[in-house]
This record gives C-alpha cells, structure tokens and sequence, in this order.
C-alpha cells in the first residue's frame, strides 16, 4: 500500500489542499475503511483470487456490465502500476549525478517491472519473501521520518488560517485516496489465506488503520517543515524533500532509497494481484484464455500485464493520469459496493456501512469529476474512455469465443497464482 501514492502524489495533493492535506488523508483513509469493510465481508464470502471481478460477477452475474466493470478495474491497474514504475525511475535518477538523460527514468522504470516479474514467476511465496523485507526497509525509514520530522514541526505552518477553502480539501480527497487504493490487492491473495474468512477481513482493516497513521504523520511532518509552494515546487519527490530541513542531504537520500524500496514493493504486489486478477477474468472468458495460461509457478497473464506496464511506463508521462486512475478506482468502489447491497444476505454485513461505502465513494467521484471538470475537462474523457475501451473489448470477446461462463458457489476454490 505504501508505494508511489505517499512519495509522488503528496506534492499533487498539496498543490490543491495546501497545508491542510492531513485532512484530506484522514478523510481518505475513513473512505478506505468503509470501502475495506465491504471487500473484506465479500471476500469472506467469496474467496477468489480475482477479488473484485468475482464479487461484481456475485452482485450482478456474468454479463455486459460486469465484465465491462471488471476490464475498466484491469485497465486502470495497469496505469496506477505505470504510474509507481516512473515513481521509482524519478526518484533514483533524483539519486544519479547531475546531467543524467531523463530517458533513464523511463529505462529504470521498465527495469524494476522486469526484475519483479521474474521475482513473480516463482510464486506466491517467492513473491512474500521479496516484499517481507522491502516492506521492512521502508516501513523502517518512514515511521523514523515522520516521528523526528513531528518534533520539528512549526505549528504556524499548520494553522487552520492558512488552508485553503474547504471544497479544495474536499477535491483533492480524491488524490489521497488513491495512496491507499493498495489495500485492494489483499482481495486477490484469498486463495492462499488458510482461513480467509477469518484472516482476509483482520488484514484489509488493520492494513488501512496503520497506513491511515503513517500518511497523516508524514503529511503533518512535511507539511510542518515545508510550505506548500516548496513542497509543490518539489512534487516528484516532495518526501525526500522535506526530509532536508530535518536530516540535511543524508536525510534527502535515506528518504529517495526509502522510496525506491517502497515503489519496488508496490509493484511487486501490484503484479501478484493483477496476475490472480487476469486468471480469474479468462477463466470467465472476460480475457482471452492465454492469461490464464500457467508459465513458471505463476501464469502467462503476468507477462503480458508486465509488457503492456513497461510499454505505458516507458511511453507515456503518467502524473497527469493520477487523477483519472483514482477516480477510476472510486467508480469501480461504488459500483461493487452498490453490488453488495444485493448480498447482504450472503455476506451479512450491515447494510447501514455498506450504504456508507456506496454514498463516500460516490461523493468523491462527484467531487473530483467536478474538480476536473474546472480544471482539466479533457482528463474526464480519458475516465469514459477507459470504460467505452473496457465495453468494445468485452463484447468482442464473448462475439468470438461464444463461450459461456458462470459464478462459483461461495467456498469454491480454484488453482490462482
């Protein structure tokens, strides 16, 4: 979870938010929370590794619809994984000599998708290893950051006098919320959870609460140290900027390696999950059968999420896209949140909090569309893009395989990743 969202998109959040982006990640992580209550009750139910698809198929069968939602989910993975790998190749060129080709960001970005997607082939547990000790690392570095970087706050820079008017805290929720958007992937690692009606629910909560304390820690730390127009100025890498007043250059470095850890084991997870995800969509013929094809300990989905990442990373500038994969995320939040309204009986989650779910979902989308549509109009056409591409792709698929799919009964267990 705690990948490029804290490192690359804090300056993003400042520059609409200002000072007051503690705020907007407290308002964030509550989002996260409800939205993690209603995952974590779907996976109890129906653990699967392809989390969200088989709970948009469970609320809303096997169809247009569902296969249109769940290609928009792959789709937009695969621009927020992206948008990590460049994360990473800026943050390490910010580490090289001055004069470095800023083609380097792109090379190193394809790099560490490469070197993740061979760590992956070996397997889930292969997988676990590599991200136990990343996880460590930049778990380390960060809670060291934030709890020095507190003691040196200036409370006047974080007066209430200087936020800016509400509605502006309120847009950039939106951005925030996409830095916890990770807890997502836990769904897809139900099939290798002993007891995932026991274990998935504790682990979804528990991740968000503990990341919820670190982002609002560190946004109070660097916003404490930084003025925003410095923190904004220094966007790419505004962590390991703000680490300067506090640490001197050393702390600027310690905090740049801290997010190479951090982006790496983003992406190391992020292809776990997307490989369950492609599994379990052409086992319902949502995907053409190759990615559920099995290759190493892993299955050929892998490589061909892998390749289209590094074509999307080395190709393309992916900062302007935060925005349209965040809300992207949010659309398909409420969408499966609004599903679960009709498992309830199945589930038996409260309908009061799930109804929560549907309506903070909902508001953030409303409110970040809106944002946009003042500011970038153009970047909403890339949001019914991406659903337009999902709709065409998903009915070409079922025109020409023809091939009838059905839902698995809750307990059902399939081979994943």
């Amino acid at each position: 979870m705690v990948g490029a969202g804290i490192f690359a998109l804090l300056g993003a959040a400042g520059a609409i938010a200002g000072s007051a982006v503690w705020v907007s990640f407290v308002i964030g992580g509550l989002i996260a929370l409800l939205s993690g209550y209603s995952f974590g009750r779907l996976g109890a139910r129906y653990p699967a590794a392809g989390g969200l698809v088989e709970y948009l198929v469970q609320a809303y069968g096997v169809g247009r619809f569902s296969g249109t939602m769940s290609v928009t989910m792959y789709l937009g993975a695969l621009v927020a994984v992206s948008l990590v790998a460049r994360t990473f190749g800026t943050y390490a060129v910010a580490l090289i000599p001055v004069g470095t080709p800023q083609i380097m960001v792109s090379v190193l970005a394809a790099l560490v998708i490469l070197a993740f997607m061979v760590i992956n082939l070996g397997g889930a547990k292969a997988m676990a290893r590599a991200e136990n000790i990343v996880v460590l690392i930049k778990m380390s570095v960060l809670v060291a950051f934030a709890a020095v970087g507190l003691v040196f706050v200036d409370p006047a820079q974080l007066a209430p006098a200087s936020y800016p008017p509400a509605p502006m805290i309120l847009y950039s929720v939106a951005i925030t919320f996409f830095a916890y958007e990770g807890f997502r992937v836990i769904t897809n690692a139900a099939e290798d959870m002993a007891d995932p009606a026991r274990t998935l629910p504790r682990a979804i909560m528990t991740a968000i609460g503990l990341v919820m304390v670190i982002y609002v820690a560190l946004a109070i730390a660097v916003f404490g140290n930084l003025p925003p127009d410095k923190v904004v100025a220094a966007r790419d890498y505004a962590l390991a900027e703000a680490a300067r007043p506090v640490f001197g250059q050393a702390g600027f470095i310690i905090v740049a390696v801290a997010a190479l850890f951090s982006t790496a084991s983003a992406i190391n997870a992020a292809l776990y999950a997307v490989t369950n995800v492609t599994y379990e969509m052409a086992r319902k013929g949502e995907l053409p059968a190759i990615f559920g094809e099995p290759i190493g300990h892993s299955r050929e989905g892998l490589i061909v999420s892998s390749a289209t990442i590094v074509l999307l990373a080395v190709l393309f500038d992916l900062s302007a896209i935060a925005v349209i994969g965040a809300l992207t995320m949010l659309f398909i939040h409420m969408v499966t949140h609004i599903g679960h309204l009709r498992l309830l009986d199945q589930t038996g989650a409260s309908r009061g909090l799930i109804w929560l779910a549907v309506l903070a979902n909902a508001a953030a989308v409303a409110l970040g569309g809106w944002h946009l549509s003042t500011t970038n109009p153009g970047l909403l056409l890339w949001i019914v893009g991406f659903i337009a591409l999902s709709f065409i792709v998903e009915t070409g698929l079922h025109a020409v395989t023809g091939r009838k799919v059905t839902a698995r009964t809750p307990g059902q267990q399939t081979t994943g990743n």
